[in-house]
């Protein structure tokens, strides 16, 4: 379910799709970065996923961030560089929302 949800949101194999709220988080982030999605960002990061349909295998499920995955060791490197946890709105919070159905708490 985790990939679907992704798609869902506009991450697709083809691209973001418009009027999504991939392309809605896309302009977001642009916007406050001025002006480009940055590499390793929570949209750069779904979009990867939503091309390859690795949502689930990267340990981002439907019932939470499986232990020992890519998602976990994410999760890990991001709460060490903001103080022991992982801040709303980052990466590791925004993908793990999308993947369960959610809207990533940044649009």
């Amino acid at each position: 379910m985790s990939d679907q949800n992704v798609r869902n949101a506009g991450f697709t194999p083809s691209g973001i799709s418009a009027g999504s709220l991939a392309s809605s988080m896309m302009s977001h982030e642009a916007r406050a970065s001025g002006g480009g999605v940055h590499s390793g960002g929570p949209t750069s990061t779904l979009q990867e996923m939503g091309a390859r349909g690795t949502t689930h295998s990267s340990g981002f499920t439907s019932s939470g961030i499986s232990g020992g995955s890519l998602g976990s060791h994410m999760m890990s490197q991001e709460a060490r560089s903001h103080g022991g946890g992982t801040p709303r709105g980052g990466t590791t919070s925004t993908v793990q929302s999308i993947s369960m159905g959610g809207k990533g708490g940044r649009c």
